[in-house]
């Protein structure tokens, strides 16, 4: 019996031990030697995958330039790691532990704050509607009796309901598995219009084969803080990411990976996004913040 009780108090210990670890990423990341990266494959200029395991965007540059000032904060060498995530799993996989920092196209709201903590917003994104530049849809009272892509996971869609210039108008909805394949749907004629942040919409018109062949069109449809993730209650980690932001931006490192990004050609077809920096941006830049999206759409 006693026995038995000193192995269940050892697991526990060892339970207790491994959960405060969790919540530890700090010494996690300095005894492993590494940072696992939540990475998207197909969020516009904000991450992206050239294939054969090399992700880019301006998100992906910034987390990596996070993990360099991580790495100089604990003074070992820390190897950044590539954790392909979803719009379905990317919440899941910073719970559980497999991803430590996700930096894609995440909203931050109120609902997803009850699972996660989010770092200082880096990116003001507005939700838009994308089209075939032939179709003679230019706003929302278009959208009637049409089939409407979105991309599984994200409130786009709900967003689109919730519209007051979408009442009386019925449209079908199907969804894309991650949101090369929603593009892929409006790219085909399967949809005729793709709903999703205006970055993501512009980045894969800019990867398309005829660029030309689509336009984003009507008024926005919600104002969305996009910002990173990581576990909650960890908040030495939580302000190391903020410390990295707040230094990126002090230093101009974010405006040049802004213009690299959104501004320059980008590969692979090397063109350009087109996307000036935006005041709402720049104005989360210079007064660092993590409200969620309900306090810009009051």
């Amino acid at each position: 019996m006693k026995k038995h009780l000193l192995a269940v108090a050892v697991m526990a210990l060892a339970a207790g031990s491994a959960m405060a670890q969790a919540n530890d990423t700090l010494a996690k990341v300095k005894s492993s030697g590494s940072l696992t990266l939540g990475v998207r494959e197909s969020s516009g200029a904000l991450g992206y995958t050239l294939g054969d395991g090399k992700y880019v965007g301006f998100h992906t540059e910034m987390a990596e330039n996070i993990t360099a000032d991580v790495a100089k904060q604990l003074g070992v060498k820390v190897e950044a790691k590539y954790q392909p995530v979803t719009s379905q799993n990317r919440i899941p996989l910073v719970v559980n532990g497999t991803v430590d920092l996700e930096c894609g196209s995440t909203t931050n709201d109120l609902n997803r704050q009850k699972d996660v903590d989010f770092a200082n917003t880096t990116y003001v994104e507005q939700v838009r509607i994308a089209v075939n530049a032939k179709s003679g849809i230019n706003d929302v009272k278009d959208l009637n009796g049409k089939t409407v892509a979105t991309t599984t996971g994200t409130t786009s869609v709900q967003l689109l309901r919730q519209n007051k210039r979408a009442e009386g108008i019925e449209f079908k909805n199907i969804m894309g598995k991650d949101h090369a394949d929603s593009f892929l749907l409006l790219e085909t004629g399967r949809a005729d219009a793709f709903v999703m942040d205006g970055s993501i919409l512009a980045g894969n018109i800019s990867k398309s084969k005829n660029p030309k062949d689509f336009k984003i069109v009507g008024e926005p449809l919600s104002t969305e803080p996009i910002a990173c993730m990581v576990r909650k209650n960890d908040p030495a980690f939580l302000k190391a990411v903020n410390d990295s932001i707040a230094r990126q931006v002090k230093d101009g490192t974010l405006a040049k990976l802004w213009d690299k990004w959104f501004v320059k050609p980008i590969p692979p077809a090397n063109v350009a996004v087109g996307l000036p920096l935006s005041d709402a941006t720049k104005d989360a830049w210079n007064n660092p913040n993590n409200k969620p999206k309900e306090d810009y759409n009051k």
